[in-house]
């Protein structure tokens, strides 16, 4: 009896033996290895502003710059004035232009004559900077606006600073032929509107647009949604 036993205990060791053998040459060859995309939102931003003055146009020493001033207009006087465009670091590459909209334009037209272009009387506009590009009459409204467009794109994406494009212009100046009448009415003493220059900046992404032009016409487009 105990010989028969032995022997059934070798046989069911060996049968073992034999399914490990079997089942490690079945065993597959793996590797396993990731890639993550992340995904971050581009943006486009700008501030504009322009020197802190006074009445007359003077610059206040060590004032923050600000986004609107009052004038009080005199014949042949010269105002500080620099609407200036900043874009703000981190922002992708992009078309940038300022629009200079002059109300009252009937009374300007009657002043200046009816070929009144504002580059004409300020001091500081570089037109191979802020290139012209058109204007745009609203006769119900009585304004016109002027398109500036900065000469080439910025690319903020990569910079340690904010980036601060040169100003549009410095300094304008109310022609010294301006008479009481005229006066009367740029000031809105004659019951008008006060006259009012209101300076807008845009900017929109370079990525996706053949050029300026069809930049300008997608912004133009998406604004009047």
């Amino acid at each position: 009896m105990k010989t028969k036993k032995k022997a059934l205990v070798i046989t069911l060791s060996a049968a073992l033996l034999v399914a490990v053998s079997i089942l490690g040459t079945v065993a597959y060859l793996t590797s396993q290895d990731t890639v993550v995309n992340t995904f971050t939102v581009g943006k486009v931003d700008i501030d504009l502003d322009e020197a802190d003055v006074d009445e007359y146009g003077v610059e206040i020493p060590s004032a923050d710059r600000v986004k609107g001033n009052e004038y009080k207009l005199v014949p042949g006087h010269t105002y500080v004035k620099d609407p200036t465009v900043t874009v703000m670091k981190g922002s992708e590459e992009s078309y940038i232009r300022m629009l200079v909209t002059i109300n009252n334009l009937t009374d300007i037209k009657a002043i200046f004559g009816s070929d009144f272009l504002p580059q004409n009387y300020v001091e500081g506009w570089d037109n191979s900077v802020w290139v012209p590009a058109g204007l745009v009459e609203d006769a119900s409204a009585d304004t016109v606006t002027y398109e500036f467009r900065y000469y080439t794109t910025v690319d903020a994406r990569e910079v340690a600073e904010n980036v601060t494009l040169p100003a549009l212009f410095t300094k304008f100046t109310l022609p010294g032929e301006v008479d009481t009448e005229g006066l009367a009415k740029l000031s809105g003493e004659d019951g008008k509107d006060t006259l009012q220059i209101t300076v807008v900046g845009h900017a929109i992404q370079k990525d996706t647009f053949e050029d300026a032009n069809e930049a300008w016409a997608a912004f133009e487009a998406q604004m009047s949604k």
